[in-house]
Formats: C-alpha cells, sequence, structure tokens
C-alpha cells in the first residue's frame, strides 16, 4: 500500500449526501492511485486497501443508517465504483462486487434474512465475497439434519482471503434448484488458493476455492421458508444490478485512463518534429482524439446514469416488480455494457497514440487499463448483449432471465 498517509476518516463525520459518499471514494481513490502501478506489479493480496475501504466507510455504503450504515442507494454506489476504478480497476471491482452480494439477501432472501444480513454487515464492516459461478454445477448441497453441506470446487471467488464473510452457491444434489448462502470466511472446510494469475484485475483475488463440506444452518439459505423457495420476480433482478456494476468498472477504468494519459500528454509528450508545433497540446491530431474520446466516454456515463436511475425505481419497489419491467430494464443494462465496452477498449487501447512510444515504458503503468478491461469485459460474450438488444426492438423479445441475462 502507499507509503501516502491516507486521511484519518474515524475522527470525521459519516458523509451525508451522494455528493459527499462520492466525494469521500475520490479522497479514497486519491490515496489508491499514488503507487496503483507499484501494486498492480506485484499483485499481493490488498488487506490494506480493503482496510482503507472499511475505514473509509465506503463498504457501508448501501447499510442502514441505523447500524451505521451510509443509507444510500444503488445509483450512488455506482457512482462511487466508478470513481475509484479511476485509480484502481482491482479494488473498484472488489468494492463493486461487495455491494451485489452485501444486496444479494435482499434479492434472494426473506426480509428476515436480509435485515438480519444487512444490520450485522453495517455494525461490523463486513466485507463480503462470492464463491459463485451457477454455469458450471460445480458445488452439490446436501442437507444433514439442519443444516446445508456445500462440497465442491469453484473456479472463480472474487474477493476470497479479503472477505469476512462469504457467498456460497451450489445445486442440491440431484436437482436443478440452485441455494445461496452467506458464511463466514473462515468457515471450516472453506479453502481459497493463490491460483489467480490473469492479465488484469491482478489484485481481485479471484482465484479458485475449494469446499469440502462447508456447513451451514438451513435458515441461513437464502429465500427458502420451511425448505421452499419463495420465488418473485425480483428475485432475478440480480443479473442486471451486477452488469451494471461492470458497466461502471469499465466506465472508471476507462476515464483514469484518459486522466493520466493527459497529465501525461500536458507534461511529457513530444510533438512530432515535421508537425511544425512547438507543443504537443498543439498537435491537431492530440486535440482531436482526447476530444473524440472524452465525447465518446461522456455519452456512455449519462446512459449508464440514466439507466441507473430506471434501475432503482425497481430497488424502490421491489414486489412490484413484473416481467415486463424487468425484462426492459435488462434490455437497456445490456446496451449501456455493450457500449461501456466498446468505449473503454478504445480509450485504453487509443491514449497510447497520444502519448507517444516513450508511454509505453513499464514504470509508467499505462498499459494496466487496457488490461483490466480486457480481462474483465470477457466475463460475457458482449455480442449476446447486443442481441437482446436487436430482438428487444425487432420482435418486442424481452431477454429470458439467466445467470448472464
Amino acid at each position: 500500500m502507499s507509503t501516502v498517509t491516507p486521511p484519518d476518516f474515524t475522527t470525521r463525520p459519516t458523509p451525508r449526501t451522494a455528493a459527499d459518499w462520492i466525494a469521500r471514494a475520490g479522497e479514497v481513490a486519491a490515496v489508491l492511485a499514488t503507487d496503483a502501478v507499484e501494486r498492480d506489479r506485484a499483485g499481493a493480496t490488498p488487506y490494506a486497501e480493503v482496510q482503507l475501504l472499511k475505514d473509509s466507510g465506503l463498504v457501508t455504503l448501501l447499510g442502514p443508517v441505523a447500524h451505521g450504515g451510509g443509507g444510500q442507494d444503488w445509483r450512488t454506489a455506482y457512482r462511487v465504483v466508478r470513481e475509484i476504478s479511476k485509480a484502481d480497476g482491482s479494488i473498484g471491482q472488489l468494492l463493486g462486487y461487495h455491494y451485489l452480494w452485501n444486496w444479494a439477501a435482499r434479492l434472494v432472501g426473506t426480509r428476515e434474512q436480509w435485515e438480519h444480513i444487512e444490520a450485522e454487515a453495517a455494525r461490523n464492516r463486513w466485507f463480503f465475497g462470492g464463491a459463485v459461478n451457477p454455469r458450471d454445477k460445480d458445488v452439490v448441497v446436501t442437507e444433514d439434519g439442519d443444516d446445508l453441506v456445500f462440497t465442491g470446487h469453484k473456479t472463480f471467488s472474487t474477493g476470497s482471503k479479503v472477505s469476512d464473510v462469504t457467498v456460497l452457491e451450489g445445486v442440491f444434489e440431484g436437482t436443478d434448484r440452485h441455494v445461496f448462502a452467506v458464511v463466514p470466511s473462515d468457515s471450516e472446510g472453506l479453502t481459497f488458493h493463490d491460483d489467480w494469475d490473469n492479465i488484469g484485475q491482478r489484485l481481485t483475488e479471484s482465484g479458485s476455492v475449494t469446499l469440502d463440506g462447508v456447513r451451514t444452518p438451513w435458515s441461513s439459505a437464502a429465500g427458502y421458508v420451511n425448505k421452499q423457495f419463495q420465488p418473485r420476480v425480483y428475485n432475478t433482478l440480480n443479473v442486471p444490478t451486477i452488469q451494471l456494476v461492470f458497466v461502471n468498472l469499465y466506465l472508471g477504468i476507462a476515464g483514469g485512463a484518459l486522466e493520466t494519459a493527459a497529465a501525461y500528454t500536458r507534461t511529457r509528450t513530444r510533438p512530432w518534429l515535421h508537425g511544425g508545433h512547438e507543443r504537443a497540446v498543439d498537435e491537431p491530431y492530440i486535440v482531436d482524439t482526447y476530444g473524440d474520446l472524452t465525447a465518446k466516454l461522456w455519452a456512455v456515463e449519462a446512459l449508464a446514469d440514466a439507466v441507473a436511475d430506471e434501475g432503482q425505481k425497481l430497488h424502490d419497489d421491489p414486489d412490484a416488480v413484473t416481467e415486463q419491467a424487468r425484462g426492459d430494464f435488462e434490455v437497456r443494462v445490456a446496451a449501456v455494457k455493450a457500449r461501456a465496452t466498446d468505449v473503454a477498449l478504445e480509450v485504453t487501447n487509443r491514449i497510447f497514440e497520444v502519448t507517444g512510444a516513450r508511454a509505453t515504458a513499464s514504470a509508467l503503468g499505462l498499459d494496466r487499463f487496457w488490461r483490466n478491461v480486457r480481462t474483465h469485459t470477457l466475463h460475457d460474450p458482449v455480442a449476446y448483449k447486443r442481441r437482446e438488444v436487436g430482438r428487444w426492438v425487432l420482435e418486442g423479445e424481452l431477454p429470458e432471465p439467466t445467470w448472464y441475462s
């Protein structure tokens, strides 16, 4: 972690408004930015970085005020993720996933379950991880009296060793019924492996995890009453909600890339010797490129904020969410996900055109922005996001709720 001393957030009042929380995220991002390149290169477990998120109160953003939470909504959470991601995409991802897993009980669980979990999470400043990859039936759940027993292996487990609690997901033996439960991350039988070694998002603790008979009470099975799941359309809002986390992660990384590149261009990029300009900032192609990339980024940010507003209306009245409303929202999320993916990849690639050959030096780490975006945007094929939009336009077809749509 940076040798720069972060602000002592413990002596300062808790932010009250959305603007205050976003400003606090900016302060945290400023600390993270001071040594982002070195930390990316080292790839060490980000204990100090997560502690900074806790000390600043950002982990409690969505929690109830009565228990020490920020009492904010998803619109603010997305903006906070975007702000943190400008400095460090890995920490932005960790925080965004934390928000989703913290909210998962409300999405899937009973009122009694989510009120308990949210109160404890805010009071104790829990950091959430998730051993969830529902594409594969790789974790089997069995019953043993009043307990559920999770056994298997997950390829990915974002948050792993830096989390206080982990959301587990598995399939009841011999069925297609999935079950989610929140368990302490130090639960017996839960083993996180240090095998995340990818080109980007290096500090997300996204390696594999083994579940060797992890036990949890039946009462912790989210949304189950008397061992029967209580379905609601709102249950399926987990996918568009986390996809908007992805959108703001990409936009934040792209914004950070532009800011970092512009600072380099102002101070270090040299004008082309045949261009007739004394300063790089007067080169027409450089001015044009920054204008082009900024306009594209601003456009997607505006769309992302508009879609977040639409989603918040659904979160505000969960029991009133209809299949039509959910489907229309997913289409909008798919649209902004597709645009954010394309623009973030373009921005993080083209910044080298306006910074110059010397900007490829490893010590500068400008490549981390592209590596981070490229890595995470492969989460699910963007072509299928465009397909959702196209089918809706041509046939009025709503996306079928799946683990990816």
